[in-house]
């Protein structure tokens, strides 16, 4: 008789403190996917992929040590209780690990609806990236489709830990994307758009990807180079959210205790202008980060990160927050079979009442940016500097295409000035809308 996972980490777990652990977790987990891609009208690719893994961690006093393999065997299994274990007491002291108390875990299991609805196979989806690149290949000036693709992707995983936690979470997105290419006087411009979904009923249309995608490539044709200067800059709701991102491991448990934060010295200092709220909120239905606990096994709940621009929380796992002489407070990253980090759920900078278009008319005259690359961050200063390109806007409108221009500043100041526009688009697990950010140093031609 086949065993269940909850099975196998309940004998794994018991075998490894016979194996003679102080404490011990563990992780299963089983993935599935198919993608499709097409080109040039005729299917390019179909690749289905299925994988089942075990994670397994051992603490001995204050040393540890995890592995992971893919045999679940009996054997096997026992082999590696005993493994990670002599790994374990060969293993440097980590003063700050360990697994939560008893005490401390959650025993909430609130149903949060993240399996998908969509599951088609292949020449489903085949049909939907066919679509797309005709979307795509209709608009004028595209000369190609580099990427037209339709995926979906489930994931259960099963966690256990000495302490008395276990759980079970199921998970499931179907995606597309497309990149287009348009050409004028054999110079070329790519661009992209795409749409992830629990719900079937949420994605969008494969002909409005392909089309959107289309006309964003057309629309960089013909780019000028900008002169340097200082100017505002607009980052749209597409990449506004790698700011935050770059925000949110600045105020991560694990630097502020090394000390490499620039925001080390900013807790319950303004971090954002005065009004704005960064909320984090695992408990949203169907959420692309939502979750019923946190990577310990401890409760989760909808937190202020920011409030009315002021910092509120550091992001802490058990071993962040002992070294800091804190409290945990539900931000660890999946740890079941492996030291656990820090990770945010459904995080979103809250809208502002400006539009985009109103947004360029307050500013005047400045940068759009809409792609970017090469983001350069020092975490210890905040100096920031990244490679974009995008639109040029004068009198509140966009004037040409740019691109080639490098963006500088530093960061914490930029927050400070950021102004977030009303048009927060749910795209992923870190959202933010539009910002504005006046004084930024562009170095072009």
């Amino acid at each position: 008789m086949t065993s269940s996972p909850e099975d196998i980490l309940r004998l794994l777990i018991d075998a490894t403190l016979k194996a003679g652990a102080d404490a011990t977790d563990a992780r299963i987990a089983e993935n599935a996917s198919l993608s499709v891609e097409v080109r040039n009208g005729e299917l390019e690719s179909v690749e289905r992929e299925e994988s089942r893994g075990l994670s397994l961690r051992a603490l001995v006093g204050q040393r540890q040590a995890h592995v992971s393999g893919t045999d679940l065997s009996p054997s096997a299994l026992k082999a590696m209780s005993e493994r990670v274990v002599a790994m374990a007491r060969l293993a440097p002291e980590d003063k700050w690990c360990g697994l939560p108390s008893a005490s401390e875990i959650t025993s909430d299991r609130p149903d949060l609806q993240l399996d998908c609805d969509d599951t088609p196979e292949a020449p489903e989806l085949e049909n939907r990236a066919r679509e797309m690149e005709a979307a795509a290949m209709a608009i004028a000036g595209v000369k190609q489709v580099s990427h037209s693709g339709a995926s979906w992707n489930t994931g259960k995983s099963w966690v256990a830990a000495s302490n008395g936690f276990s759980a079970k979470k199921s998970s499931g997105m179907t995606s597309l994307a497309a990149v287009a290419i348009a050409e004028r006087d054999g110079a070329m411009e790519r661009d992209y758009e795409s749409s992830s979904e629990r719900r079937k009923a949420k994605m969008k249309t494969p002909a409005d990807i392909g089309r959107i995608a289309g006309e964003r490539a057309a629309a960089r044709l013909g780019p000028h180079k900008l002169d340097s200067q200082t100017a505002p800059v607009i980052f749209d709701n597409r990449l506004s959210n790698r700011l935050i991102g770059a925000f949110i491991g600045a105020i991560s448990g694990p630097a502020i205790a090394r000390g490499t934060s620039f925001l080390k010295d900013k807790m319950g200092k303004p971090v954002f202008a005065p009004g704005i709220d960064l909320i984090d909120d695992p408990t949203i239905k169907a959420g692309f980060g939502s979750r019923g606990f946190d990577g310990e096994g401890r409760p989760v709940k909808r937190t202020a990160l920011v409030k009315d621009g002021v910092l509120t929380q550091w992001l802490l796992n058990g071993p962040a927050a002992r070294q800091l002489g804190l409290q945990p407070n539900g931000f660890a990253s999946m740890g079941f079979g492996d030291p656990p980090g820090v990770t945010t759920s459904n995080l979103d900078l809250q809208p502002g009442k400006r539009s985009l278009a109103e947004l360029m008319k307050d500013a005047g005259k400045g940068l759009l940016v809409t792609d970017m690359f090469g983001p350069s961050l020092n975490p210890n200063t905040g100096d920031y500097s990244v490679g974009v390109s995008g639109f040029w806007f004068e009198n509140g409108e966009r004037a040409y295409p740019v691109s080639e221009v490098t963006v500088a500043g530093d960061l914490a100041s930029m927050l400070l000035r950021a102004i977030p526009g009303s048009d927060l688009e749910i795209r992923s697990s870190t959202n933010s809308p539009s910002l504005l950010i006046d004084g930024l140093a562009l170095a072009g031609r």
